[in-house]
């Protein structure tokens, strides 16, 4: 997926996109987690969903290759322990800063990515999980719309502003349930037109298995670029390993085979 995308550059606003299950948050945390470890530059994930200590253990799940079941029980094997003490090593070496505040407004969030560039450098990656639950005030129900064009833009304009890579996750329309083929399009971007035009990616997720038990495709999702303004469109077979809520590249034997 990396070498497809050629990495994520500078400025750019970076939307991955999915139905429920299918594992955006996964996805998007597996890319903090790497570029806050390898690039040791300030990640900030705004977690909008999800509380920051369940992000917490499943970054210890992905780094350990611990079943995250057995993180949150802390029914812990004998075995796990060297892992998980590796994984708390490494995260609390990285860089990486989580603000699980609920709906927040573009203003808050440019003041906050701000402030933690100003405390700690330039950042290499800021997260937002997900676009539609930020707000912006002012705005009424009605005009939603409106309201996501106007998240859209400011996103685009922070990564800007900042010089630095947003990722954004985004919903999708329930209306794709009800095609045969369940591969999302861009008219599946729920109020899309400015989220379209805005982002320099566009990425989808999708696992063949939450759909059809019997999938030949289990354990493997695609992610399939729909947009990305300097460099091809195209689609990407990952292995998802959902115990350990990690995505990995497929063997290269299993790859050759189906590009």
């Amino acid at each position: 997926l990396d070498k497809k995308l050629g990495g994520f550059h500078n400025s750019d606003l970076i939307i991955i996109a999915g139905r429920p299950s299918m594992g955006k948050t996964t996805l998007v945390m597996n890319m903090a987690e790497h570029a806050a470890i390898s690039s040791r530059k300030p990640v900030l994930v705004f977690s909008m969903e999800m509380p920051a200590d369940s992000l917490a253990m499943r970054m210890m799940s992905s780094l350990g290759r611990i079943d995250q079941h057995n993180i949150r029980t802390g029914k812990l094997d004998d075995d796990d322990w060297p892992r998980v003490t590796s994984a708390v090593h490494m995260l609390s070496e990285a860089p990486l800063f989580i603000d699980d505040t609920p709906g927040l407004s573009p203003a808050e969030m440019r003041a906050r990515a701000r402030r933690l560039a100003k405390e700690h450098g330039q950042l290499g990656l800021i997260v937002v999980d997900y676009l539609q639950l930020m707000k912006v005030p002012g705005f009424k129900a009605e005009n939603r719309t409106a309201e996501i064009s106007e998240i859209s833009r400011s996103l685009k304009s922070l990564a800007k502003e900042l010089g630095v890579p947003v990722v954004a996750l985004s919903q999708l329309n329930r209306s794709l349930e009800q095609r045969q083929d369940k591969r999302p399009v861009m008219s599946d971007l729920r109020e899309s037109g400015a989220i379209e035009q805005d982002a320099d990616i566009i990425c989808f997720i999708y696992r063949d298995e939450v759909y059809h038990e019997d999938s030949p495709d289990k354990g493997m999702a695609e992610i399939i670029i729909a947009k990305q303004r300097n460099g091809p469109i195209g689609k990407v077979k990952v292995t998802f390993l959902g115990r350990y809520t990690r995505f990995e590249n497929l063997s290269t034997t299993y790859q050759e085979g189906v590009h």
